[in-house]
């Protein structure tokens, strides 16, 4: 077989979960793997842990005008990578650097799963030789789109993929009979983000002192919280996020990717958010009833106080069930032949 080279583009936490699995079965293969990194939150601390080798190729700063400085700026540093590698396949979600294919003639492979990041699309669609998404994807992309029945959260969270460890619990003294919330708060800087909001301050205290009488409750921010909240923050590593999605009692937050992951874990959602709701939040919705949308806190308050904290998490479980029979293991998607014809 000859050497096929391949990059990775990772550009958001996210995109290591995603990925990871494909990325360490190739190279068991010995395909020649590299991947390239902006600096994001919290992805190259993944990519550390993971022990995952990565080339940083720049960060975005806050700003629209910043962001297309270093756009550019990072557009030209993956464009010189891949003409220096000479990749054979260039694998992204959602890029933003599709101009190494034009350097490399490498086949370009983007996933997608969010319908409202349209400056994206509009952006690699051009260049890709294939694009997929999931089946519910409501959007048309033309001849080049290829659906499949999964979400992009089973490339790592299939019961093939991930089996949840409850060590995590004792680490912050609970155990799988105790109730627990965890909630997320996301930044609003994403350039698909322009316009749209999450919850006030005023909000995010009120749904606070809501779920203090049933549980402790836990909070992921990918901004600074304000002093109030910090005794809330979430102490562990970020590498054990799912675990504790997966023992939770429900999820409530901004982020719709945590929001399906905790879905597909067995764990009902709350999901916080003003943005258009993707294909795959809407089949949670509508036929898994999984998740639970509102950016009213009213609404949300309300749908609280209907729900049976003692039930929940049973009824999700078995909803969840559904899910998997429903889906497929998407890293073997990826990595099958009929999917990429690596060999």
């Amino acid at each position: 077989m000859r050497n096929i080279k391949i990059i990775i583009d990772i550009n958001h936490p996210a995109h290591v979960h995603f990925f990871k699995n494909l990325y360490f079965q190739l190279v068991k293969d010995e395909y020649e793997v590299r991947v390239t990194s902006t600096t994001k939150e919290i992805s190259e601390l993944l990519l550390n842990i993971y022990n995952i080798p990565y080339v940083n190729m720049g960060t975005y700063r806050k700003g629209l005008f910043k962001k297309f400085i270093d756009f550019l700026i990072v557009g030209l540093k993956f464009t010189l990578f891949c003409f220096k590698f000479k990749p054979d396949y260039i694998l992204s979600i959602s890029s933003a650097r599709p101009f190494g294919t034009l350097v490399s003639k490498a086949k370009f492979f983007v996933f997608t799963d969010t319908e409202h990041a349209k400056e994206q699309i509009k952006l690699f669609k051009p260049f890709a030789t294939k694009i997929y998404t999931p089946d519910c994807f409501t959007d048309d992309l033309g001849p080049k789109q290829i659906r499949y029945a999964g979400y992009h959260e089973l490339a790592y969270l299939h019961p093939d993929r991930f089996t949840p460890n409850p060590e995590v619990l004792k680490e912050i003294g609970l155990t799988e009979n105790d109730k627990f919330f965890v909630v997320r708060f996301v930044s609003w800087e994403a350039t698909h983000d322009v316009g749209q909001k999450g919850l006030s301050i005023e909000d995010k205290r009120k749904l606070i002192e809501t779920l203090k009488p049933h549980g402790k409750i836990i909070i992921s921010s990918e901004k600074e919280l304000p002093e109030e909240f910090e005794e809330y923050r979430m102490k562990i590593c970020p590498t054990k996020m799912h675990d504790l999605l997966y023992y939770a009692t429900m999820y409530l937050g901004e982020g719709g990717t945590m929001a399906s992951e905790a879905a597909c874990l067995g764990t009902y959602s709350i999901y916080m958010n003003s943005l258009p709701s993707m294909g795959y939040i809407k089949e949670e919705i509508e036929k898994y009833n999984l998740i639970y949308k509102s950016i009213d806190i009213k609404e949300i308050l309300n749908h609280l106080n209907s729900i049976d904290f003692d039930r929940v998490k049973l009824e999700s479980n078995e909803k969840a069930n559904k899910i998997v029979a429903d889906k497929i293991d998407v890293t073997k998607f990826i990595y099958d032949l009929k999917a990429f014809n690596f060999h």
